[in-house]
């Protein structure tokens, strides 16, 4: 037997020094997802989109009770003509209230061409009316249900039903994030009592994909996220300690069965919260921006303060890596929403008011600095409203499944430019019609990601978020 080679102090020291080194920089690489030797063990860790990608975030305004299209960014000069007329062919059952159909209804609103493209908008909007240069309109969205829940797990899930993964969740899951510090998928609801948007959190959970890529609720008043800051006995190297003892004992488990996902994630979500303790309140800081930010977004005016912070919120949360915002206009019940089934004038003239201003400076915002071209800004709800009025003291607009406007802006997608159309009175989508699934197969488009090939093996099924069903992407919006 050869005895084992001399070495020198310096040597070990050398060999020792450089093997922690090596520990440091594999530990390091293994965060970030770019080992080459294993697969990464952090299941949020950012991945390059497997096509060519216009976007690398998303932000989604979610006007939340079902704006009406006719009201807001689809002009019908028939329908300010035929006001009163009765409407051949329209089915009471469309709406949610078949007994109270009346007849046409003009837009109680004045309308104008804005910008390059002669953009049709009304006069609810007179901030983001100077942005629609920017906005890309898909007139002929269509959707399965007339009911609420359906129609937002419809709208986030793909699915009429509740227990799938929403999109900011395959998002997520597909891309990972860029903020190593902060959660990948941000939620905000309205923060004015009205509550949440029926379904709850089930419109932002993971459904049958592991948990960790759900998204992250911040409170509407408070604390953004609870339990942030840590219990004065468990701060600094005794909550280190703990943490480290839990993460062995969960890879311990994890090695014995290896199917077993949501130990990574339970693993990744508790060093996630430790990091977030230092990254969060800082990002979540709206006040540290400059007063000519606070003021184009709307924080000094008390009727757009709350989504005024939001919209700032969703930009920091971006330009810190996070990959998906949600911010929800209007909570759970009628008159709390874009529900306007009684006054629809005074209804949308409320939650536009508070919306408009933030939302215009948001796209400002981004677009001042070179965050635009990445960000894609969508505005959608989860159906549009019927053109006939919904009989009432002042009369309002139910439900409407067969058409819907949904813009994006940002991320790729061509300025000042209009896709399909609905009829004339905007009843149902006619031209070029985009189902619920064409809309998610196109944004996932943008993102670099084929939504074919972005499967979960779940029941024996490779599931995906476009279902089995035939879903097309709409290429021609994409500049």
């Amino acid at each position: 037997m050869n005895p084992l080679p001399f070495l020198s102090r310096r040597e070990a020291l050398l060999r020792t020094g450089g093997g922690f080194g090596w520990l440091a920089c594999a530990a390091l690489l293994d965060r970030t997802g770019w080992r080459a030797d294993a697969a990464p063990s952090n299941p949020l860790a950012p991945r390059k989109p497997p096509l060519p990608a216009r976007a690398k975030s998303v932000i989604w305004i979610f006007a939340n009770g079902g704006p009406s299209q006719v009201d807001t960014w689809d002009y019908k000069p028939e329908l300010q003509k035929r006001d009163g007329q009765t409407l051949e062919g329209f089915d009471p059952k469309t709406g949610f209230f078949p007994g109270q159909v009346g007849a046409l209804m003009k837009s109680p609103f004045e309308w104008a061409q804005h910008g390059a493209s002669g953009t049709w908008g009304s006069d609810l909007f007179p901030h983001l009316c100077k942005h629609v240069d920017k906005m890309s309109f898909i007139h002929s969205c269509w959707t399965g249900s007339n009911n609420h829940s359906p129609a937002l797990f419809m709208m986030n899930t793909g699915i009429t039903r509740m227990g799938a993964p929403c999109v900011g969740s395959w998002v997520t899951y597909g891309l990972g994030s860029e903020a190593e510090s902060l959660p990948s998928f941000v939620v905000m609801s309205d923060p004015l009592n009205r509550g949440l948007p029926k379904g709850s959190a089930q419109n932002w959970g993971a459904g049958f994909l592991p948990s960790v890529y759900q998204g992250t609720w911040l409170k509407p008043s408070g604390e953004p996220i609870e339990n942030l800051k840590p219990a004065a006995d468990q701060a600094g190297d005794a909550q280190r300690a703990q943490l480290d003892l839990l993460a062995r004992l969960n890879r311990r488990a994890l090695a014995q069965s290896p199917i077993e996902s949501e130990l990574s994630a339970r693993i990744e979500s508790f060093e996630l919260a430790y990091r977030m303790q230092t990254a969060a309140p800082e990002a979540f800081a709206v006040a540290s921006e400059p007063e000519h930010i606070k003021q184009a977004y709307g924080l000094d005016q008390k009727h757009c303060a709350h989504f005024a912070a939001q919209c700032l919120t969703a930009r920091r949360m971006v330009e810190r890596g996070v990959r998906f915002v949600q911010i929800y206009s209007g909570g759970m019940e009628n008159q709390q929403s874009w529900d306007g089934h009684r006054d629809i004038a005074g209804n949308h003239r409320g939650f536009a008011l508070e919306a408009d201003q933030p939302v215009a400076a948001l796209l400002a915002d981004l677009e001042q600095r070179g965050m635009l071209k990445d960000t894609l800004v969508v505005w959608a709800g989860e159906f549009g409203r019927t053109p006939v009025a919904q009989k009432a003291d002042k009369p309002g607009r139910d439900h409407n499944p067969h058409a819907f406007t949904v813009w994006m802006a940002g991320g790729g997608v061509k300025g000042g430019f209009h896709y399909g159309s609905s009829d004339e009175v905007g009843y149902k989508a006619a031209d070029n019609k985009v189902h619920v699934r064409d809309f998610h197969a196109t944004l996932l488009a943008l993102l670099g990601i084929d939504h074919e090939k972005l499967t979960y093996r779940f029941q024996g099924l490779d599931q995906r978020l476009t279902g089995v069903e035939s879903a097309h992407i709409v290429r021609d919006i994409m500049a």
